[in-house]
């Protein structure tokens, strides 16, 4: 089975669209494509018991992010900053992803 497809990917910039956390922005930090999950920096913080190891002696409560679906976030638009779906173009002979509200490319 082939893993589905995201429109978006580690390094964009979203806004969550829906959820506990809708209208936060951040930057892709990770996908998982084959649960279509992202990894949203500052997005879905979950507490995470550490036991004590050589690199934390301490141990304790830690925060991090937990993967969101892929669905609940839009890419930024680079020229309005506001949520838009995504589109592609060819450009040059090379497939281009390109925002649908003002028609700019979203990869840098």
């Amino acid at each position: 089975m082939s893993q589905p497809k995201l429109h978006v990917k580690k390094g964009d910039k979203v806004k969550v669209i829906t959820g506990k956390d809708k209208g936060k922005e951040g930057v892709i930090l990770q996908s998982y494509p084959s649960q279509s999950r992202v990894l949203v920096e500052g997005v879905n913080m979950i507490k995470k018991h550490q036991k004590p190891s050589q690199e934390n002696p301490q141990g304790g409560i830690l925060n991090q992010e937990a993967p969101v679906h892929a669905s609940n976030v839009m890419p930024l638009d680079p020229s309005s900053n506001e949520p838009t779906r995504v589109g592609f173009k060819t450009e040059d002979g090379e497939k281009v992803r390109i925002a649908k509200k003002s028609g700019e490319p979203l990869d840098k």
